[in-house]
């Protein structure tokens, strides 16, 4: 990694110049390739992404030089909040990402990037992977599902909780596999 990321200042100093982080450029199990990344991490800030299961493992990812992390609320919002507030109270820069958070999903997902100093807003992507799967939250929610000049829309989110708005959201889902006793 060293090695290309000196290649590329060399020979390619403008292209060098706009790397604004490295990610997860090394097998994802910390605890059994601790790799120390110092080096690395001097040259362009290096972000944990698969391997952020949760702040012990961000804490072990500091130690090794890792200097950022990538939330992802599908890993658990809960998860997401307390390696955020680790990672924050730690200096590690931040990010939200996750390629496939359709429907409902999509709402925490946002909130989490709106209320976080991100390094580069908040990657998502269900609307150009799955756009039917959220047909209906997108009549609640227009501007959550559709980006317009990259950027979403988060003003109908309203009300206790989430602010999901689950009265005027007209889904039809199947019945549970497990009925709860």
């Amino acid at each position: 990694m060293n090695d290309i990321l000196d290649r590329l200042r060399r020979e390619q100093p403008q292209a060098y110049d706009r790397i604004l982080y490295v990610e997860q450029p090394f097998p994802y199990d910390l605890e059994s390739h601790r790799i120390d990344v110092h080096s690395i991490s001097e040259r362009k800030p290096l972000f944990l992404d698969e391997s952020a299961h949760d702040w012990h493992l961000v804490r072990l990812g500091r130690e090794l030089g890792w200097t950022g992390v990538a939330l992802k609320t599908c890993k658990t919002l809960t998860g997401a909040l307390l390696t955020a507030c680790w990672a924050k109270a730690h200096g590690m820069s931040l990010m939200v990402q996750d390629l496939t958070n359709p429907m409902l999903a999509q709402i925490p997902h946002l909130l989490l990037a709106a209320n976080l100093d991100t390094v580069m807003g908040v990657e998502t992507n269900s609307m150009q992977f799955y756009p039917e799967a959220s047909r209906p939250e997108t009549l609640v929610h227009p501007g959550i599902y559709r980006r317009i000049n990259g950027e979403v829309d988060l003003s109908s989110v309203q009300g206790p909780g989430l602010g999901y708005g689950l009265a005027k959201i007209q889904r039809s889902l199947p019945e549970p596999a497990v009925a709860r006793r």
